[in-house]
């Protein structure tokens, strides 16, 4: 059995995408698969069970049975931190590979989706090189590619230190396109000069930071009024409506794909932007827009979410999810699929792994 461990440099820079979509592709070629998050920080009650929501998704996404509570064993939340500061936590290193042994029976792949950096979970023994070593993974790291190269350099540099063998090599992600020939003609060269393989340099979507009309319901504690059949249609921009209604057009014709914050008292703006590319109107100060609107926005295919905030909090409260949602709308999987398979070498990873393009 091969087991791989997926780790990052920082959160948000594409672990669990990455999981999705190294899982899927092995599917397809006959591998049966399993996966593993040994630690999380975060948990969350769904009906009678506490789960670790990322993992319950990565489950669905990945279309596995075993039950969810095994494929999250250990949970370092507030009270399980304060306990190892006591010295009474349990033994966290047996539970992993308890949990490991059982769901790793019968399968030819494993996925252990790490945490957000290679030391996470250092102080209980489960930082990556250790659950590298009890489980006999191979390490790749994903580093979310920003202006500063030094950093992602070094901080990968550091990676391969504590790895060293175990680490397979790296997969730059989130490049802007613009810089992609300056990353592939020297960030790449350089790495693997230093024994770091570079197995796929991908370019940065908007898509992938979209959120979910649903989510960003959540996120302002909006109700959706209208069309709430369109909960998971996903919206990449967004934009506030407090200008004059000459200007409106124009300015939401800039962007496309948008949530439009603005207030439930502006029904000029709401129809402005009902007429450009809108996912949703978001209303401010719990004012139920016009009938007018409502039929417009039906017609449209646009959602309207209300929301008691005003237009200033309404507006930090939604910024603070893009680029830190979910990766498990199946959109954003195709895409990065897609993606994988135009600029992942995964000759190389099959080789490095000693696996073969079908078992």
């Amino acid at each position: 059995m091969i087991t791989l461990y997926i780790t990052s440099t920082t959160p948000y820079a594409g672990k669990s995408a990455l999981c999705v979509g190294l899982g899927r592709h092995f599917q397809k070629n006959g591998y049966k698969l399993g996966y593993m998050r040994p630690l999380t920080t975060v948990k969350t009650r769904i009906g009678e069970c506490v789960v670790d929501e990322e993992a319950n998704l990565m489950r669905q996404s990945l279309g596995l049975t075993n039950h969810v509570e095994a494929i999250w064993p250990v949970c370092l939340d507030a009270p399980a931190i304060e306990a190892v500061l006591r010295g009474e936590g349990p033994d966290y290193p047996k539970i992993v590979m308890d949990a490991f042994v059982e769901l790793s029976k019968g399968k030819d792949i494993m996925i252990l989706e790490g945490g957000s950096r290679c030391n996470q979970g250092l102080g209980v023994g489960l930082a990556a090189d250790r659950i590298a070593e009890m489980t006999g993974a191979k390490v790749l790291v994903v580093a979310k590619y920003d202006v500063s190269t030094v950093i992602i350099v070094d901080d990968l540099l550091a990676d391969k230190a504590r790895l060293g063998d175990r680490m397979l090599g790296a997969v730059l992600n989130g490049v802007d396109r613009q810089r992609l020939d300056f990353v592939q003609e020297l960030v790449v060269p350089f790495l693997e000069k230093r024994d770091i393989p570079i197995y796929g340099v991908l370019p940065l979507e908007r898509l992938f930071a979209s959120v979910s009309i649903g989510e960003l319901a959540e996120a302002v504690q909006g109700e959706i009024i209208c069309r709430p059949d369109l909960a998971d249609e996903l919206v990449e921009n967004l934009m506030v409506g407090a200008m004059s209604v000459d200007s409106a057009l124009t300015y939401f014709r800039r962007k496309l794909n948008k949530a439009v914050i603005t207030g439930g008292d502006r029904p000029d703006i709401q129809l402005a932007a009902l007429e450009t590319s809108t996912k949703c109107l978001i209303l401010t100060g719990n004012l139920r827009p016009n009938p007018l609107i409502i039929s417009r926005a039906e017609e449209a295919g646009v959602a309207i979410m209300m929301v008691k905030h005003d237009t200033m909090t309404t507006v930090q409260l939604a910024e603070q999810v893009f680029g830190k949602t979910r990766f498990h709308q199946e959109k954003k999987i195709a895409r990065f699929e897609s993606m994988l398979a135009e600029r992942f070498d995964f000759d190389r990873l099959y080789r490095a792994l000693g696996l073969r393009k079908g078992p």
